[in-house]
C-alpha cells in the first residue's frame, strides 16, 4: 500500500489572489497585477490565483494558505492609482469599513468563512489600487495602468517583510510608499 502523501508540502506558501473583471477597465488592475508578477517570476514559494469576480471556491484556496495577498481596485477616496496596502487586522477594517470595492462584501464573506473554520491566514494583507473609471472596456485607465509596477514593488516588499519577520500583529495600513 502506498503511504500517504502530505499535500501540505505541494502548497505554497503564499497566495498572491487577483480579483477583477478584465472586461470593466480599472476593476481588472487585480487579475493584470498578479499575471504581471507571475510572468516576472523570481518570487520564490508562492502561488498565484485570478480569483475573476470572486466566488465561494476561493474559501478553500485561502483556508489552505499560511500568508494572503489580495490584490483589487478598491474605492478608498485617494487619487486614482494610488496604492494602499493593508495589512493584517488593518485589512480586516478596511473591508469592513467605508472603503469600499465591487468584491468586499464577497471578500469580507470569506475572510469571515476562514475565522470561522480557524483557517484565516496568519498573515495576509490587501493592495488596493484607487481605479479612476470602471466601465466597459479591457484597457487600464492611464493613471492605473501607470500604478501597476508601484504594486508590485509593493507585494515584493510585503514578501520581503514576512520573511524577515517583520509583519505587525495589530496589523498595518500603508498608503505611500
Amino acid at each position: 500500500m502506498p503511504a500517504p502523501t502530505d499535500s501540505s508540502a505541494s502548497r505554497p506558501r503564499t497566495l498572491i489572489l487577483g480579483l477583477g473583471n478584465i472586461l470593466l477597465t480599472d476593476e481588472a488592475v487585480g487579475v493584470i497585477v498578479v499575471r504581471r508578477l507571475e510572468e516576472a517570476g523570481g518570487l520564490g514559494d508562492v502561488g498565484f490565483l485570478d480569483g475573476g469576480t470572486l466566488s465561494f471556491t476561493l474559501s478553500g484556496p485561502i483556508a489552505d494558505s499560511p500568508r494572503l495577498i489580495v490584490v483589487d481596485a478598491a474605492v478608498m477616496g485617494e487619487p486614482p492609482g494610488r496604492v494602499c496596502v493593508f495589512e493584517g487586522e488593518a485589512m480586516d477594517r478596511q473591508l469592513s469599513g467605508i472603503g469600499k470595492s465591487v468584491h468586499e462584501v464577497s471578500l469580507m464573506d470569506l475572510m469571515d468563512m476562514a475565522r470561522l473554520t480557524d483557517s484565516l491566514p496568519k498573515h495576509r494583507a490587501l493592495v488596493g489600487i484607487e481605479p479612476a473609471a470602471v466601465d466597459w472596456g479591457d484597457e487600464l485607465s492611464p493613471a492605473v495602468a501607470a500604478a501597476v509596477p508601484e504594486a508590485m514593488g509593493r507585494i515584493r516588499d510585503l514578501l520581503r517583510a514576512w520573511d524577515q519577520g517583520e509583519a505587525s500583529p495589530q496589523g498595518r495600513s500603508v498608503r505611500d510608499g
